[in-house]
């Protein structure tokens, strides 16, 4: 780029110099014309002969070289030169806007961690992250970037988690709790164990991500490279005609005239602005949502998201936390006190959501050896003494097996009933709980016209409707398998418009086959399963639900973008191209219509980065 700049300003010095001063010597006047011409326009005339032993012929060198070289043939020196000039000036502007687009993206890499502290007996020893290994003990100390996926054995810290979810809120980690690769340790020293190799890790998967984003093209972007495939050689032959035919056909036509005009024409019929500034566009789009945190797998899934009709919701860790707390604890001739305690000590020998949720609630020490006689229920619950009683925790069918009146209300949730010595205890309700801004997220997709939101959840009827009220959802299908939210699926396509698109967003492995049905499939990345994201077009890395309302108006910002430029960069061009043919309009205006347009069209892409205020 620097080197691009200088050529431009010795160039415009030379030019100048030629037209400004009088000089008496027409020979050292074209001399300079010369000069300034090879070091502005030397490397596309380079470029349109390589690309001519190649068998690229008609493209912007071979029409901007034969234009500019054609006008010094004509005596238009300055022109010639000129055409170059302003040429070079719109290539700067381009790399300057593709480069600041591509440094949105590429910060990303800053994420990729130089090194990994491995523990080996009470040594560190420095490795490079792609030699760790699963199982392996890490130490992050403070200012560190976390190498690799793991979890947290000792220490506890703050961690930022910024470069991966464009959140600044730094995020509290502690014994237990995961880590991911591309974070930051601010202040504490953690020891984790390696949970996943290098390759797998998230920050190689978000690399991967966007490295490989520019390979899946919208359709905007498939429509200029065929209209410039078709384009670029009917100007070229229309060009040819223009020089040659009025001449021949009408009177008092000269075929200098004719062939100034037929330059002109091929110097407005470059499609920069068009093969430039569109992808820009995209390109840009796809940067600014990574700023807030949404990982677009291509341009395509972008440019599908402006056009997205129902939003398809699956429920646990989408819109719920997917973590199960004690919500109610009603007792019956015990305390709530007495009650959570005695159940979380009958339950505290399973590892199931349910029990970790009352051993968390009790949140007191376990002591194993108040514990006698575990007898484990498979679909109904445990039974066990404890202190000397007989405890029974579990479901329904746990106390009609054992002949125990229960509470037979309507609860709304996963609920323990609990019996001490063959006596009713009461129940305790356990439910997973929605997250902060899934109610925003409903409210804001129905603000940018989605005219359906549904939710596919395997829970059942009454948790399924509850949520889906509290939340303001349009349909609710509840106890389904994930061959069963396929069907649905298939039901919800016939329900949106023909050019409409349905996109489903979700969490768990058994998202994985209707992320990959959907037109756009959104995985919630940040705890979501790696088949889950896998299979998805769109990766929020910040688990939350209104990042969706935030990517679809990104998507239809950068289409509305790309829109602008095509009408007005073939707009302008039609119309120049028409008073070029007919002699209306001089070269300089041929430059404005080329460079001028493709400098507009480059700076207006250049917003689509600018996601601040979405």
């Amino acid at each position: 780029m620097t080197k691009r700049l200088w050529r431009i300003i010795i160039g415009a010095a030379l030019l100048a110099t030629a037209v400004l001063l009088n000089l008496n010597n027409e020979w050292l006047q074209i001399a300079l014309f010369i000069i300034s011409y090879i070091i502005v326009g030397g490397d596309v005339v380079k470029r349109a002969v390589k690309n001519i032993f190649k068998g690229q012929v008609l493209d912007e060198n071979f029409l901007l070289s034969i234009a500019t070289i054609g006008a010094f043939f004509m005596g238009e020196y300055p022109e010639g030169v000129a055409v170059m000039l302003f040429y070079q000036v719109g290539e700067l502007f381009q790399s300057y806007a593709v480069g600041k687009s591509r440094k949105s993206i590429a910060s990303l890499m800053d994420i990729l961690p130089d090194y990994a502290n491995v523990k080996k007996g009470d040594e560190l020893v420095k490795v490079d992250a792609d030699e760790v290994q699963i199982g392996d003990i890490i130490v992050i100390k403070a200012g560190e970037k976390i190498p690799l996926d793991g979890k947290v054995i000792e220490g506890s810290s703050m961690i930022d988690t910024s470069a991966l979810t464009g959140e600044s809120v730094p995020r509290e980690v502690e014994v237990g709790s995961d880590i991911l690769s591309g974070c930051i340790n601010i202040n504490g020293v953690i020891t984790a164990e390696v949970t996943k190799e290098f390759g797998e890790s998230t920050v190689s998967k978000i690399l991967d991500l966007v490295e490989n984003a520019s390979s899946k093209k919208s359709n905007s972007e498939q429509f200029i490279t065929k209209f410039a495939r078709y384009y670029t050689p009917v100007v070229v032959i229309i060009a040819v005609f223009l020089a040659i035919i009025p001449p021949l056909v009408i009177d008092g036509a000269t075929f200098s005239d004719w062939i100034y005009r037929a330059l002109a024409f091929l110097v407005v019929s470059c499609p920069c602005a068009l093969v430039i500034s569109i992808p820009l566009s995209f390109f840009g789009g796809i940067g600014g949502a990574s700023k807030k945190g949404i990982l677009v797998k291509g341009s395509n899934y972008l440019e599908a998201l402006a056009q997205t009709e129902i939003v398809v919701f699956d429920k646990t860790g989408t819109l719920t936390k997917g973590v199960f707390n004690v919500q109610e604890i009603h007792p019956e001739g015990v305390s709530k006190e007495e009650l959570l305690e005695l159940t979380a000590y009958v339950e505290s020998y399973s590892n199931h959501p349910i029990s970790l949720s009352l051993k968390r609630a009790y949140g007191k020490e376990i002591d194993n050896g108040r514990i006698s006689d575990v007898e484990e229920i498979s679909g109904h619950g445990v039974i066990a003494t404890v202190d000397g009683k007989k405890v029974m925790a579990g479901n329904i069918k746990l106390m009609k097996k054992k002949n125990i009146a229960y509470f037979d209300g309507e609860l709304i949730g996963t609920v323990v009933h609990v019996a001490v010595d063959n006596q009713y205890a009461g129940y305790i309700v356990i439910a997973d709980e929605v997250k902060p801004d899934s109610a925003q997220a409903i409210m804001e997709l129905k603000a940018a016209n989605i005219k359906q939101t549904v939710m596919l959840t395997g829970d059942n009827k009454n948790v399924g409707s509850k949520v889906a009220k509290e939340l303001g959802l349009d349909k609710v299908y509840a106890e389904l398998l994930p061959a069963d939210k396929v069907e649905k699926l298939e039901e919800l396509f016939l329900q949106k418009s023909k050019k409409g698109k349905l996109a489903f967003v979700g969490d768990g492995i058994n998202d994985a086959p209707v992320l990959a049905r959907a037109d756009i499939g959104i995985a919630m990345g940040g705890l979501g399963s790696d088949a889950a994201i896998e299979a998805a077009d769109i990766v929020i890395m910040t688990d939350e639900p209104s990042k969706i309302a935030t990517a679809i108006k990104i998507s239809k910002k950068t289409l509305k973008i790309a829109s602008q430029n095509t009408v007005f960069a073939i707009g302008i061009k039609i119309i120049v191209l028409i008073l070029s043919a007919f002699g209306i309009t001089t070269m300089w205006a041929a430059i404005f219509a080329d460079v001028g347009v493709t400098i507009i069209a480059v700076l207006n892409a250049f917003r689509a980065l600018n996601v601040k205020n979405l």
